[in-house]
């Protein structure tokens, strides 16, 4: 570590973003403290999703959601298989429900073709009816690399090694404020039961919904390179009931996000969601009324679903950096073009598929910190 630091690095939050950050850098010799306000790990974005490992079929080519998504997903399964996380490479069938829809699967097969997603197929709707009885298809893209994971053993593990590289992930300690040092570096200061100051030479803010709450706590940050944030809620339901099918199940994408969509989680239970709603300001309730609209959209591509078997489950909202009517944008990862701090790395607007390209979202971060 480097004499005058207390740390290397300072991660905010400890999400799967944050600490992948933190593993990220102390794969490359670094002693790095990650800052979470709350109790535990991973207990904002990264509690309320679906543990969907994307594939990466989706995202604009070039953009960095294509590139960190597929690169973060390849790298996610090795992570997985050696440190024994649970996962299941399930596949996802991308369905078109109507002959209206086909257009939108070529175009999506198309995408994922520019992004090196490997292994689709294209399948007609018969052929898909027969992977998944009772899926109503008019025809349907497959993804075999898709999955499901333990998103929670994921993130103890990034925490382990962390910890084994000499560093820490220290909980219950709210990021106050940070200012640059005059010869490089920042003093950071944590609150908490006991507030305390510490000074690295690297500063990543990864805290997911308040990450313009935190670089605006940074001295100088300018407040003209904080994005407006947005915040998307989604809600999902569970069966009650057996699960229908095996494989992740999606209709085409709606504006700003992937929509509703079914999944077979570890446990075996069926799930669907989330939809969107943009709300102002972080709300984690459910209207179980939503569960009739739940219900209709369900039916587009599972026609059967029984009466009242739509459960409240649980709720999420997404760092979102667009409106309603305005265009998706690509993951931020602001450098010192953007802010003029040598060594900070500001990150926003990392939902999905920010939990499948998280590791390869570290490998950006740690390059670009130490180039």
């Amino acid at each position: 570590m480097t004499q005058d630091f207390d740390f290397d690095a300072v991660v905010v939050g400890a999400g799967a973003v944050g600490l992948a950050c933190g593993y990220a850098l102390s794969q490359r010799g670094l002693v790095v403290a990650v800052l979470e306000a709350e109790g535990h790990i991973g207990q904002g974005v990264s509690s309320r999703n679906s543990e969907v490992i994307h594939g990466g079929l989706y995202y604009p080519t070039g953009s960095l959601k294509a590139k960190l998504c597929v690169q973060g997903r390849r790298r996610l399964y090795a992570f997985l298989d050696t440190h024994g996380v649970a996962y299941k490479r399930c596949g996802k069938l991308v369905v078109a429900t109507s002959d209206d829809e086909i257009p939108r699967l070529d175009a999506i097969w198309d995408q994922a073709l520019a992004n090196d997603v490997e292994g689709m197929e294209k399948l007609t709707g018969a052929q898909a009816q027969a992977m998944e009885p009772g899926l109503n298809a008019h025809a349907a893209l497959l993804s075999p690399q898709s999955g499901v994971f333990a998103s929670h053993d994921y993130m103890l593990a990034l925490q382990g090694e962390i910890q084994a590289a000499g560093g820490a992930v220290v909980l219950s300690t709210p990021f106050e404020g940070a200012e640059a040092l005059p010869g490089g570096g920042f003093t950071v200061r944590a609150g908490g039961a006991d507030p305390t100051s510490l000074t690295c030479r690297l500063l990543v803010t990864a805290p997911g919904l308040s990450s313009q709450e935190v670089a605006g706590r940074i001295e100088g940050y300018p407040a003209e390179h904080i994005p407006k944030a947005h915040y998307g809620k989604g809600v999902y339901f569970r069966l009650a009931g057996k699960a229908p099918f095996q494989r992740l199940i999606y209709p085409p994408p709606i504006h700003g996000a992937l929509g509703t969509h079914y999944r077979n989680d570890l446990g075996g239970q069926a799930v669907f969601g989330p939809d969107l709603e943009y709300v102002p300001a972080p709300d984690y309730s459910i209207d179980p009324a939503r569960a009739q609209a739940f219900a209709a959209y369900i039916r587009k591509f599972w026609p059967d679903l029984p009466d009242d078997k739509l459960v409240p489950d649980y709720a999420g909202v997404r760092p979102k950096l667009h409106g309603p009517d305005e265009p998706q944008p690509d993951f931020q990862l602001r450098g010192v073009e953007d802010h003029g701090f040598e060594g900070l790395m500001a990150l926003f607007g990392i939902e999905s598929p920010g939990l499948t390209s998280s590791l390869a979202i570290g490998e950006e971060v740690a390059d670009r910190l130490l180039a």
